[in-house]
């Protein structure tokens, strides 16, 4: 029995070290694996052309729209599915049987810039890339891509439409914000980086996006189409130096962001997608990129709203795409492409190099050899207690104080303290936590649009009290601008940071800026998110027991820089 134990653990040491030593995509791509040849001779013109597009799936929408999708993937042959919205285990069956009527093994993808759970139910949530961006140590952001490439192959996935590598550098912007590492271009890239990478090693394709940079704008694409006034020169040096940078680190994939940009292609109306200049000028010519290409989805109105009726696809073949995600119609894009070639619109060379580029990916991703995704003991499979501690690790890491680090040390535990949670209707787990250190504390709340009745009586009751530590909690589902706090509740808050009060603010970093008052409290910590992990972590630091160590990722003038942090 010992010479088998040490024997399985021979043999996996062995795979280990096989899979590490395992080319890069993009290094396959220049020795391209005998099975890509195969599969590609087989295929005749329209089946290489379907093998471009992706498209969309959820398992929240019941089987009939399930059973649809798989109609659609039967029929076209696509290269790839999207899956959106839904649950494990669904998403696991759905696989199977999308894997299964596919001749050529279908790309599995979802965008899960902060790990399964952006999508689906039952999965982790690993802390926003706005909270990442405050963490010193990269290590910790390589850790996390590890663990989401485990969880992505559990499912039976291969790409991650992430990580985001915009340099959020507009605080008004509504799409990107939170979802970027921050305003500086080095740390951006470098974060970017170390999650990136962390995934690729872990046998996962990855997606940066969105090119040349999303994070000055402030429209949202799928909504409209942003236009980006900048000039080349600053586009080049700061909104692309990531990109740029992670290209030479090896990136396995680019995606090309729905944005107008005059100083790079100047016809009118035209998004960044459909745009040769851009898509091949600079991403494959001037930056040498050799990796997947892929749209954003090809369903937004910043893409759809000036090129329709299919015209919008053909053009994103032209401009070098490799990848069109979620086309309006992939059968009627097809047979746009179709025409094109014989037109003499579109070089069937350039079809078949991104087919090949395609086809390599999925040799790449394991695809080579059928499989099928095994439900029993999913849902333990990708929740490991492993994963957990390490999301209460990442929230320990970017905890940022901001004021008050001489004065917490020195508050006093047996003291007369009132620990206040406002936004939210009932007791917190900050709140818990903090009262761990503080033997003689009691709880208040204040619910966000708290009437002047409730804010007058929280404010007469915490009057007695020798310490006051406040909790200011975004209830939101994702920590964006403009804290819904009421005119009283921002009032009362104003006030209680002229008295010896310490705040947490549970929510985005750039809400600072609607909270005046705050830059004069005792003591200020920011936990960046509503989660209980970051509860935890700010109560930590309150009850001394965690050092802080994260640093502001982006400014809020007048009052805070990026890089603050005591």
């Amino acid at each position: 029995m010992k010479k088998n134990l040490i024997t399985l653990i021979a043999l996996f040491t062995l795979a280990i070290y096989a899979h590490a030593q395992q080319n890069s995509y993009i290094e396959m791509l220049a020795n391209q694996p005998k099975w890509v040849d195969s599969v590609f001779k087989k295929l005749n013109r329209r089946e290489k052309i379907a093998q471009m597009f992706f498209v969309r799936a959820h398992t929240n929408l019941g089987q009939k729209y399930t059973d649809s999708v798989g109609l659609v993937i039967k029929k076209e042959q696509l290269g790839g599915v999207i899956f959106f919205q839904g649950g494990p285990v669904r998403q696991a069956v759905a696989t199977n049987a999308y894997q299964k009527v596919s001749r050529v093994p279908l790309i599995v993808a979802n965008d899960g810039e902060w790990g399964l759970g952006m999508r689906l139910d039952s999965t982790i949530s690993y802390p926003y890339q706005m909270t990442l961006g405050a963490i010193q140590n990269k290590e910790l952001l390589y850790k996390m891509g590890l663990e989401v490439a485990k969880d992505y192959k559990r499912l039976g996935m291969h790409m991650n439409l992430a990580p985001d590598a915009d340099i959020n550098n507009n605080a008004k912007n509504p799409v990107i914000n939170y979802r970027s590492f921050g305003e500086n271009k080095f740390n951006v890239a470098v974060k970017t980086g170390a999650y990136m990478k962390g995934m690729q090693d872990g046998g996962l394709l990855t997606t940066l996006k969105h090119f040349p940079g999303h994070g000055d704008t402030d429209v949202d694409s799928h909504y409209d189409l942003p236009q980006l006034t900048f000039s080349a020169t600053r586009l080049d040096t700061l909104e692309i130096y990531p990109f740029r940078e992670l290209i030479k680190q090896g990136a396995s994939g680019v995606m090309i962001a729905h944005m107008n940009i005059p100083s790079l292609d100047n016809t009118p109306n035209l998004p960044s997608t459909l745009s040769k200049p851009i898509v091949t000028g600079i991403l494959k010519e001037k930056l040498g990129f050799k990796g997947l290409i892929i749209s954003d989805a090809m369903d937004m109105k910043g893409v759809v709203k000036y090129f329709k009726g299919g015209e919008a696809d053909l053009l994103g073949i032209i401009a070098g795409n490799d990848i069109l995600e979620l086309s309006e119609n992939s059968d009627r894009a097809i047979h746009l492409v179709r025409r094109a070639i014989r037109q003499g619109r579109v070089d069937i060379k350039t079809i078949d190099a991104s087919v090949r580029k395609i086809l390599t990916a999925k040799y790449w991703a394991g695809l080579s050899q059928k499989d099928t995704v095994v439900t029993k003991g999913l849902i333990a499979g990708i929740n490991r207690n492993a994963s957990n501690a390490l999301v209460q690790e990442l929230a320990n890491a970017s905890v940022t104080m901001l004021k008050g680090k001489d004065y917490i040390k020195n508050l006093i535990p047996i003291r007369r303290t009132a620990i206040v949670s406002i936004g939210v209707p009932s007791v917190t787990r900050f709140q818990k936590e903090v009262a761990k250190g503080f033997y003689n504390s009691v709880y208040y709340v204040l619910d966000k649009n708290a009437s002047a009745t409730q804010i007058s009586n929280v404010a007469r009751e915490i009057a007695a009290f020798d310490q006051v530590i406040v909790g200011i909690h975004d209830s939101r589902a994702r920590p964006a601008n403009n804290i819904q706090l009421n005119a009283g509740v921002k009032s009362f808050i104003k006030d209680l940071s002229t008295r010896n009060t310490v705040f947490a603010l549970f929510a985005n970093p750039y809400n600072l800026a609607g909270l005046p008052g705050l830059e004069n409290s005792k003591g200020l910590i920011i936990g960046y998110q509503k989660e209980d992990y970051m509860q935890v972590s700010a109560a930590a630091v309150i009850n001394n027991r965690l050092v802080p160590t994260g640093k502001l990722p982006v400014s809020i003038l007048p009052n805070y820089k990026f890089g603050d942090g005591m």
